[in-house]
């Protein structure tokens, strides 16, 4: 017996639309809004690999009215104008399924669902093809016919997707696929005006339903009297509903009904396989800017059984594809290729090889290196960062994932043991709390006992993209004064993802010699800083205790000590410099705290008389400024009882008080918005098609990013070149044995060095960081380094001064 086919149908208007509202706007580089095609694309990958289809179709809408409009000229009436960003996204979408090898199905005065209806009806006489429609919406689960037509649809965001066969429709609304539309044609739809019965919900559609069958068979029963409806519990006033709603509800099915007649030749397409079609999808996602979709289709293509299984598969068919990828071309010549890419184009983060091919529009690796060196070098400022900054610190890079950090697993084994133990209380307290278990880990179980149950209701209920009620940990935070339930939530998340991210998985990574060899990667982040995997530990959080007690386990082998060294408030300096403002300056000069000064003037109070409230709150308007926080954002940030007005007064007088840096993000917005791209005081550029976006909410976001990458950039490019200047002296000396760089930490250098030479060795690599900062072009705002050493990371006490500046700025 021939094995069976399967064809896939898109609903493509469902889905676009779907992803537009699901995703945050995005952009690529051209300004062209591209969400909802990312969403296409994404869900497209995700249909090709757990759904393996053998052919794939589409059907879409066609602008204008349809016979519903005829029929109803109310149909849809109450839909929003479409956006232009998705209008331009619907328009476009042609070329995605083009790229994919997909005919697309389409029928003047009918919709794309009654093409799919046709398209189901002709081939209902085909035996050995069983149809999937994957759409976004329900409507047509009343297409559905066993296991040989079902529908993949989305339950939330673009991830979370059901398959719904004959029983899964019946064990979700208690009937079959049959009375969908009648269901439909009672409760109505208010997204397409579809009328139905007013006063009828989804529970007494359904009751109506699974008692009675179709409408017709409905009223045939309710025209003999009222009796069957009374002994199926039908309350009397929904009985006169329902008599008075007949003609409603009639209408209401023949709008719901998808029809098979669309007027389109359909014919069962060539059988269909992705790499058929991969490299026009990989140009596509080039075109789009779809960096992770392109490696995505490459990784499919070249296996897609492997691929559609677990994430680890993934990651093997993702090293083994890279392997083949590179095979011929120097390693560190690539490097420094994808290192000038990232230079020239920001966003290209970590780039790989496919996307020095795809920035190219070329296939031959030397013709792409040929063509960005050209790019780099048209840009004096940004050969000058590559020159003076990115290349030299390649070779430090790599020696520190060479040389590694010691790690102590006892120190991790005894955590394991504690945070465990402690995981299992603070589950208890959570349970008990709620009066019963549930999966503390699911947000929909902990959204309706944290709601529902236990009625922690906010003022304001933030919801996720899909309409549910958010759990995310920033808005949990906001509710830790309404129930003591919410900080138990909040430590038992903590607690899970220190155990499962470092205290468990460290120490498998650990070599013989009891190191780790984390990765840094120097291309990391569109604003110049690095990044940091397998693992992260640039991002081991230190503002708690569960979480600073982790770098106890990295440790200085015997005979040698931990020296961290890192630049105080740097990115607040350099904004001072940058800025020029008198009073900022004037602080940093003269070595007062800058959070103590701030608090004084916004709050109207002496400096003597700031108290540690005051000062925290400075702090949080001072690094809210340099990161764009509107008063909103200020009021969340500052903690409960801070209302909107009193968060924006802050502002107001803070600017008030240093109207010089409120100049300067005034000019930085504007040169952005004119320019596109913003650079630092090295030359490095980032680039912001966002600013040039009709979608004020995008706009926003991309003069926020604006404003701070000149800051975050110029203190990337500092830290850099000080460990570039800071390993040229070590190798100088000759501490190349003794003083070991093992930690980058954005604006913190972790060094092993010899216990009897640290105090000296930490004076000099101090002086060399404060020296790399161009404080001629600050203004003359000091850019002062501290130190502090030990035997391990997470507890370290001061360390040496400095021979060159003290704490103020001033030299010696």
């Amino acid at each position: 017996m021939a094995s069976r086919k399967k064809l896939v149908i898109l609903d493509t208007h469902a889905i676009i639309h779907r992803a537009y509202h699901a995703l945050p706007p995005l952009s690529n580089s051209k300004g062209q809004a591209t969400g909802a095609l990312y969403g296409v694309v994404t869900m497209l990958l995700k249909i090709i690999a757990e759904l393996k289809p053998d052919y794939m179709v589409a059907c879409r809408d066609l602008p204008g009215g349809t016979f519903r409009d005829t029929m109803f000229e109310a149909y849809k009436a109450h839909r929003a104008e479409l956006e232009s960003e998705l209008i331009s996204q619907l328009e476009y979408a042609p070329k995605i399924f083009e790229a994919f090898g997909m005919p697309v199905y389409c029928a003047k005065g009918f919709e794309a669902d009654d093409c799919i209806g046709t398209i189901v009806h002709e081939l209902k006489s085909h035996k050995d093809i069983d149809v999937i429609i994957a759409t976004g919406d329900m409507d047509t689960l009343q297409l559905v016919d066993g296991k040989k037509v079902q529908v993949y649809t989305l339950r939330r965001g673009l991830n979370d997707t059901i398959l719904y066969d004959s029983d899964r429709v019946h064990e979700r609304y208690g009937f079959g696929p049959e009375h969908v539309v009648d269901y439909k044609a009672l409760r109505g739809d208010p997204s397409d005006n579809i009328p139905g019965i007013k006063g009828i919900g989804e529970k007494t559609g359904e009751q109506l339903v699974q008692n009675f069958g179709s409408i017709e068979e409905m009223y045939a029963v309710l025209s003999k009297g009222d009796a069957t409806f009374i002994e199926a519990g039908v309350k009397a006033r929904m009985i006169e509903l329902v008599r008075n709603g007949r003609e409603s509800a009639e209408l209401s099915k023949k709008l719901a009904t998808i029809r098979s007649d669309a007027p389109i030749e359909f014919k069962v397409p060539s059988e269909w396989h992705l790499e058929m079609h991969a490299e026009s999808v990989a140009k596509l996602c080039d075109e789009l800017e779809f960096r992770t979709l392109r490696d995505r289709v490459r990784k499919l293509s070249g296996n897609t059984e492997s691929t559609a299984t677990t994430d680890a598969s993934v990651e093997e068919v993702k090293e083994q594809s890279t392997q083949a990828s590179t095979e011929g071309i120097d390693p560190e010549e690539l490097r420094e290729t994808g290192i000038a890419l990232w230079i020239v184009r920001s966003d290209y983060t970590n780039p790989s090889l496919d996307d020095m091919l795809g920035y190219a529009t070329t296939e031959d690796y030397n013709t792409a290196r040929a063509k960005i060196l050209a790019d780099l070098n048209a840009v004096p400022s940004l050969r000058g960062v590559f020159d003076r900054i990115e290349k030299p610190l390649m070779v430090v890079v790599q020696q520190m994932h060479v040389d590694g950090v010691a790690v102590d697993n006892k120190v991790l084994k005894h955590l394991q043991t504690e945070y465990t133990k402690e995981l299992d209380l603070v589950a208890a307290r959570i349970h008990g709390a709620a009066g019963h278990e549930f999966n503390i880990n699911s947000p929909k179980q902990l959204g309706v006992v944290l709601y529902d149950e236990l009625h922690i209701n906010p003022v304001k209920q933030k919801k996720t993209a899909t309409g549910a009620r958010t759990t995310r940990e920033d808005e949990l935070v906001k509710l830790a004064e309404m129930h003591p339930i919410i900080n138990d939530v909040l430590a038992y998340r903590e607690l899970s993802k220190l155990l499962g991210t470092y205290i468990e998985k460290i120490p498998a990574l650990v070599d013989k010699y009891g190191r780790l060899h984390t990765t840094f990667v120097q291309t990391g982040a569109a604003t110049g800083r690095m990044s940091c995997e397998d693992p992260n530990l640039q991002n081991i959080p230190i503002k708690t205790e569960y979480g600073r007690r982790i770098r106890e386990a990295f440790v200085a082998p015997k005979g040698r000590v931990l020296v961290a060294i890192d630049y105080s408030q740097i990115e607040l300096r350099i904004a001072a410099g940058l800025s020029s403002d008198a009073a900022l300056v004037a602080v940093f000069k003269e070595g007062r705290d800058i959070h103590t000064e701030v608090a004084s003037r916004v709050f109207g109070v002496p400096a003597d008389k700031v108290d540690r409230e005051m000062r925290r709150r400075a702090k949080v308007i001072n690094f809210g400024i340099l990161y764009g926080m509107g008063a909103n954002a200020l009021k969340d940030n500052l903690g409960a009882g801070v209302k909107r007005d009193e968060a924006s007064t802050y502002l107001d007088d803070y600017f008030k008080n240093f109207s010089g840096l409120a100049l300067w993000i005034e000019e930085v917005k504007q040169n952005a918005t004119r320019l596109g791209y913003t650079e630092t005081l090295f030359g490095r550029r980032r680039y912001f098609p966002g600013l040039k976006s009709p979608l004020p909410q995008l706009r926003a976001q991309a003069e926020r990013m604006a404003v701070n990458a000149p800051i975050q950039g110029a203190q990337s490019d500092i830290i850099k070149l000080a460990m570039v200047e800071a390993d040229r002296v070590i190798k100088e000396k000759g501490w190349r044995e003794v003083c070991t760089l093992v930690l980058q930490v954005h604006d913190e250098l972790v060094y092993e060095m010899s216990e009897t030479k640290a105090n000296e060795m930490t004076g000099v690599i101090k002086k060399v960081m404060e020296d790399v900062a161009p404080i001629d072009k600050l203004s003359g705002v000091p850019i002062v380094a501290e130190a502090k050493k030990g035997k391990n990371w997470g507890v370290m006490t001061p360390g040496a001064s400095s021979h060159g500046r003290n704490a103020t700025g001033m030299e010696k």
